[in-house]
């Protein structure tokens, strides 16, 4: 028998892997195509149904809005990227405001609300420990915080606090021309972010970590230092998101941030990032955020109620993960 009639054996390891990597490159390309058709598709039928959306108004609104979601998805991307999950953020969100408001009444403005993004990244340190030093599941560790965190915030004040000072809303309300301040900070944020994650040590071994950790570790560098750096920035970021929202609405409660982490999440996972780690972009979580900043404001400006307003996100979210999700398992 010729070697050309000869059946062909399976392909080698390293190719086979080549080519699923391939295949899976292309369905990621193809599938955040797909969503960014769906934003076009979703702003020209709201540019052409409603007469309000385009306004300047309009958008500057959307813009304000979508700062929280934007902060607490670029820390919960960079917690994601090490294999891990921060469930304390909304808990965060709410001390901060509060924080931030209860001290302006006895130090400047500024003082106030860098102490209060402080006291946010001191409890991602706090979980990053825990979690890092101690090895405990981030998500016992953070749903543990949670509560803990919200319970903190309810001690420190069990009523709303209106800030008396008119500069601590400058920071939420004001503009620089058509853009919110609180939008070019966190669009600021995003373009640190992807510095640090691509051009940076530091970065390049976080995105490592939930790759490979026992490689990353072989290599000599500190998984346990670099886990905690990401908590802490996660903290960091929620503690901002916090003041800014305190600042926007006027007014800081206890209440506020419940369940804005699931929001994050959506966001992050949306955009491409694996929640088992060491896959996930700075850019794909922005375009969650305007993806699920767009959905609110276009319920809103439909007058869809409050309740199917949820289940219509969460259906949509649902959707989304689930087409995430397949592109992993193909």
């Amino acid at each position: 028998m010729s070697s050309a009639d000869q059946v062909a054996g399976p392909p080698p390891r390293t190719m086979r892997s080549g080519l699923v990597e391939r295949a899976r490159t292309d369905r990621s390309l193809l599938l955040n195509t797909g969503f960014a058709l769906a934003f076009v598709v979703l702003v020209a039928v709201a540019s052409a149904t409603s007469e309000s959306f385009l306004t300047e108004s309009n958008l500057t609104n959307l813009l304000r809005q979508m700062v929280t979601t934007g902060l607490l998805a670029l820390g919960m991307l960079i917690v994601i990227l090490t294999g891990g999950i921060d469930l304390s953020v909304g808990s965060i969100v709410g001390f901060a405001g509060i924080m931030a408001a209860g001290l302006v009444a006895d130090v400047p403005v500024p003082v106030a609300m860098a102490l209060a993004v402080a006291a946010g990244a001191g409890f991602g340190v706090i979980n990053g420990v825990l979690v890092a030093r101690f090895r405990l599941a981030p998500f016992v560790v953070t749903l543990a915080a949670l509560t803990t965190i919200r319970g903190f915030t309810y001690v420190y004040s069990e009523t709303p606090i209106t800030p008396v000072e008119a500069n601590f809303l400058w920071l939420g309300t004001e503009t620089l021309g058509p853009i919110p301040v609180a939008a070019m900070i966190m669009l600021a944020a995003f373009a640190i972010a992807w510095v640090f994650l691509r051009r940076t040590p530091a970065g390049r071994a976080i995105v490592a970590i939930g790759g490979n950790e026992e490689a990353v570790r072989l290599a000599g560098i500190s998984v346990q230092r670099h886990v905690l750096l990401a908590y802490a920035i996660s903290g960091f970021c929620a503690g901002l998101a916090g003041v800014i929202l305190a600042s926007r609405v006027g007014i800081a409660q206890p209440s506020v941030g419940v369940a804005f982490e699931l929001n994050a999440i959506a966001a992050c996972v949306i955009g491409g990032a694996s929640l088992a780690g060491g896959r996930g972009s700075v850019i794909g979580t922005l375009g969650g955020v305007l993806l699920l900043g767009l959905i609110d404001n276009l319920l809103t400006l439909y007058d869809v109620q409050s309740y199917w307003q949820q289940v219509l996100k969460g259906l949509i979210i649902a959707l989304v993960v689930l087409a995430r999700r397949q592109e992993e398992v193909r």
